[in-house]
């Protein structure tokens, strides 16, 4: 009897043994794993899932194989339509990876090379005395002025049609850059534009067409094209939102009739596909995709850290491919982690939402526990050490400006959200980026420095403002109009309430602070007045980070003609 109750327990541990190893369980336990890191996400994405508020729909990878996809919120707010993963989405700046991977493809066939000129095939494009290559177009290190803001100064708003022309008239009639070719980088749309004229004039096709025939199509991407028609139906397409003053929401969609740098319609599945190729290579081989993902590099060998259309970085100490989108309300970001084979595309609709902030979010949950703590620490510092930092700093490279003062205990940008955090050394991080904002001590009978180092390798300098504030008279000595043949526009300068204000046709008034001597600020950037050597005002230049230094001249004011009075007799 003991023999057989031995032999019955020895087989019911060998058939429990075998129940716990079995396929059907381990899918369990998969399951079980799979559904854990989906409720997760349900709770990143829950601020946006409400029934009367723009969302997002996202689309998880993992070895090319979708792990999960779904949407969140309201795809239109007019109609009460929910998003789903099905929604097509204007995805803004991440065309730009399509724009160079179709460059990338004539360049495999011998049509052209990134080394070109580009006037070999924008003959128009003026001669800046300095090559200007397609290489430097795909990784913005061109010097090329920033197209959407020269439209702006030449009278476009911000809800009128755009399109191809409109910028080739503009980018036609500059007669400075911001930079020779090759010595910085600075982010822009202008190259991504140009670039997609290259390929209709190198292919014979559109970048539609060209797009559509060798990577879509291909690819399975049934929902994706480049949007060359604002007229254009497009069924299942998310409308987007911005905040409208005092509560609620507004339409805020692109009218745009111009693609390459933007202008991409597709869905979370459909961007999954093209994530995944490259992984794999599928279309355009494995040489053309490893060159999307190489760094640019400056004259002096430095890495930019963008490849084609792609951010290349780490994040928490992983290499992670990447690129946001943000125009009109859409906010866009799509994420690779290569080793990991994992991607996570955020494709939202309401201009409050940061994407970006979201998919990384996402990344900690499937890969929190491969991932480093690389944020630096923070460090106390008392508000009289963060006062001596307060005040207005000038870049005499890009000539932008930067205003700082000290608000609920925290050193911050006037006006802006974000406290800054100190880590030491006289540096600080913008709030939970790695950024770093690094002061310098004052050296004798000089002003206090300031260095900006954000994504980008080239590093910002600036000078503390120790200029005066211009008297009430001194600003009058500014009031006049101003003429910039490139954009075709008269400026008028006006003192009104104590200010000065600037400005041009079409656009709003636009109130300039005063930061010291002869330099203002507004939501333009930055004017700065220039003096003629006989010490008057003879023009002014406005800059920002993306254009530097427009010059419009002033204009004399015709004399008032004397009155002519008859003598008598």
């Amino acid at each position: 009897m003991n023999a057989v109750r031995s032999i019955c327990c020895l087989v019911a541990a060998v058939l429990a043994w075998s129940a716990q190893a079995s396929p059907a369980r381990v899918k369990t336990a998969e399951d079980a794993d799979a559904a854990r890191r989906h409720r997760q996400v349900d709770a990143i994405f829950a601020p946006w899932s409400g029934a009367d508020t723009p969302g997002c729909a996202v689309g998880i990878s993992r070895d090319g194989a979708l792990d999960y996809a779904r949407g969140y919120g309201v795809s239109n707010l007019e109609y009460n339509v929910p998003i789903t993963p099905q929604s097509i989405f204007y995805i803004a700046s991440i065309s730009k990876q399509f724009t160079a991977f179709s460059i990338g493809l004539l360049a495999q066939e011998g049509k052209l090379s990134l080394d070109d000129d580009i006037r070999k095939y924008l003959p128009e494009m003026p001669d800046h005395g300095k090559t200007i290559t397609i290489a430097h177009l795909i990784h913005h290190t061109n010097g090329l002025r920033e197209q959407g803001q020269l439209l702006n100064l030449a009278g476009w708003r911000g809800d009128d049609l755009y399109t191809e022309a409109d910028i080739l008239w503009a980018l036609t009639r500059q007669r400075g850059l911001n930079f020779v070719p090759g010595t910085e980088v600075v982010y822009g749309n202008a190259a991504y534009t140009l670039l997609g004229v290259i390929v209709r004039r190198v292919s014979g096709k559109s970048l539609r067409a060209f797009a559509d025939e060798r990577i879509f199509k291909p690819l399975g991407m049934a929902d994706t094209h480049f949007h060359d028609d604002h007229t254009e139906l497009v069924p299942r397409r998310a409308s987007a939102y911005s905040k409208r003053e005092g509560g609620g929401w507004r339409i805020s969609v692109p009218h745009i009739d111009h693609y390459g740098s933007t202008s991409l319609f597709t869905t979370v599945g459909d961007l999954l596909k093209w994530e995944q190729n490259l992984l794999d290579a599928r279309v355009g081989g494995q040489a053309l995709i490893a060159s999307l993902q190489t760094s640019g590099r400056l004259n002096d060998g430095t890495a930019t850290g963008y490849g084609g259309g792609l951010r290349l970085s780490d994040h928490r100490g992983l290499r992670m491919v990447s690129h946001d989108g943000v125009d009109g309300g859409y906010r866009t970001d799509a994420i690779l982690f290569p080793d990991q084979r994992l991607a996570i595309v955020a494709l939202c609709n309401g201009a409050t939402i940061a994407p970006e902030d979201l998919t990384r979010k996402v990344a900690e949950v499937y890969l929190g526990d491969r991932m480093k703590n690389t944020m630096p620490p923070a460090v106390k510092l008392p508000e009289a050490e963060l006062s001596a930092l307060v005040g207005n700093y000038w870049s005499p490279l890009t000539d932008e400006v930067v205003r700082l003062e000290v608000k609920d205990g925290a050193l911050r940008q006037v006006g802006m959200p974000t406290a800054f955090v100190p880590i030491g050394n006289g540096a600080f991080r913008p709030g939970e980026s790695t950024h770093v904002w690094r002061f310098s001590e004052p050296a004798a009978d000089g002003p206090r420095g300031l260095s900006i180092k954000d994504v980008w390798p080239t590093t910002r300098d600036f000078i503390r403002v120790t200029a005066p504030m211009p008297t009430d008279s001194a600003l009058a000595s500014f009031a006049g109009q101003y003429r910039s043949d490139e954009v075709d526009m008269t400026y008028t300068v006006r003192v009104a309430d104590g200010k000065l204000a600037i400005r041009w046709p079409r656009r709003d008034e636009v109130v300039l602070e005063a930061v010291g001597g002869d330099r203002f600020v507004g939501s333009l950037g930055t004017v700065t007045f220039t003096r003629a050597a006989s010490g008057g005002i003879d023009g002014l230049t406005i800059s920002n980070r993306r254009l530097r230094r427009l010059r419009a001249e002033r204009l004399v004011a015709p004399e008032t003609p004397r009155m002519r009075v008859p003598r008598p007799g």
